[in-house]
């Protein structure tokens, strides 16, 4: 619980505007906001190796909006003929046929699921 805790507060307390509106266009804003965002996780006192784990995970992850490839490459969880196109899901990883709501909700519920699974194996295992 512990962790969860830490991780809204680091990604959504303490996330400025401008963090959140820069991380993915920005190395500057996604190192500030991985900064941010891993100070919390201290409050656990892991191991250096963790801490640089759950900071460095959270730079790569939201600089390069990997999330949105992890969504793309879930479509191919199916049927050959169900596969949709780079194209047809370039905004967010999901198919464009997707109500706008929906696979904005999808694509963060995916993004912080990346985060909350590498930041329990660092504090676990590191």
């Amino acid at each position: 619980m512990e962790q969860l805790i830490l991780h809204l507060t680091g990604d959504y307390l303490l996330q400025s505007d401008w963090m959140a509106l820069n991380k993915i266009k920005n190395s500057r804003a996604a190192a500030t906001h991985a900064l941010v965002y891993s100070i919390p996780f201290l409050l656990l006192q892991p191991s250096l190796a963790a801490w640089f784990v759950i900071f460095f995970t959270h730079f790569i992850i939201d600089r390069f909006a990997i999330a949105k490839y992890i969504a793309f490459a879930k479509t191919k969880i199916a049927p050959n003929k169900w596969w949709p196109s780079w194209k047809d899901c370039s905004v967010n990883g999901y198919n464009k046929d997707i109500p706008v709501w929906l696979s904005t909700w999808l694509l963060i519920i995916t993004d912080n699921t990346i985060h909350l699974i590498i930041n329990y194996l660092a504090l676990k295992y590191l």
